[in-house]
């Protein structure tokens, strides 16, 4: 039975919440408008980061530019593991859409091995919330689950010792600790990616954009997304 994450964990409960009912307002204001050029879901962004580096910063302010809700690690997990906010997902499907989920999950069934009841319950939530409305996706490679027909998949990263900085700092560690707890994040990484995808995390054919993060803010990095969506037309 999945575990509710309104019981473990409130504050998580709340930002998934208030997260949700964004996502409401995103879906009912894109619901007139069909996609187009046959799209399966609507677009997105597919955000992955070195550890250490400031990916819901810079989510935060693509959501503040676009309007486009934000479903990280910690939130995708906690829906994918209750049952009540999956179901409010689906209820929010029609037949065709639930359709077209169940055909694509198929699909991924199909042609990659040693799938989970948990990872298919993480490509269910957010392949739902793609088919529904806009979104911005941190982690948990949203570029691989998603269908390729949409979106724009950037990677921030930075060489390893500024990324062990990074985290020392956010964390308050020792370097000597921060190196430790830097590798087992990465190793866990590119385990998962590994395990369910068949290819190193590593790969840089997955991403439309790479960007190091030596040489950008936060907000300057927004800037260039926000850039790279008007060039590929996602947004005007």
């Amino acid at each position: 039975m999945a575990t509710s994450a309104k019981t473990e964990s409130p504050d998580i409960s709340r930002f998934v919440e208030r997260q949700m009912r964004n996502w409401e307002i995103s879906r009912h204001q894109t619901a007139t408008a069909p996609r187009e050029g046959g799209r399966q879901v609507e677009h997105f962004i597919a955000l992955s980061r070195a550890v250490g580096l400031p990916g819901q910063e810079i989510a935060s302010i693509l959501n503040l530019r676009l309007g486009w809700p934000v479903f990280d690690r910690e939130i995708l997990q906690a829906m994918a593991g209750d049952e009540t906010w999956r179901r409010e997902l689906y209820e929010a499907m029609d037949e065709r859409d639930s359709n077209w989920l169940e055909d694509f999950l198929g699909g991924m069934s199909a042609a990659r091995e040693g799938r989970d009841e948990y990872f298919r319950r993480l490509c269910e939530t957010m392949l739902s919330l793609a088919r529904k409305g806009h979104a911005i996706f941190v982690g948990r490679a949203a570029d691989l689950i998603l269908p390729r027909d949409a979106g724009l998949r950037v990677r921030v990263t930075a060489t390893r010792d500024y990324c062990i900085k990074a985290w020392a700092c956010q964390k308050k560690l020792t370097f000597e600790k921060a190196v430790r707890e830097v590798e087992e994040l990465e190793h866990e990484r590119a385990r998962f990616i590994r395990h369910h995808f068949h290819i190193e995390a590593s790969e840089q054919t997955r991403h439309d954009l790479i960007l190091n993060m030596e040489q950008f803010t936060g907000p300057l990095a927004a800037e260039v997304i926000m850039t790279a969506l008007r060039v590929r037309g996602i947004i005007a």
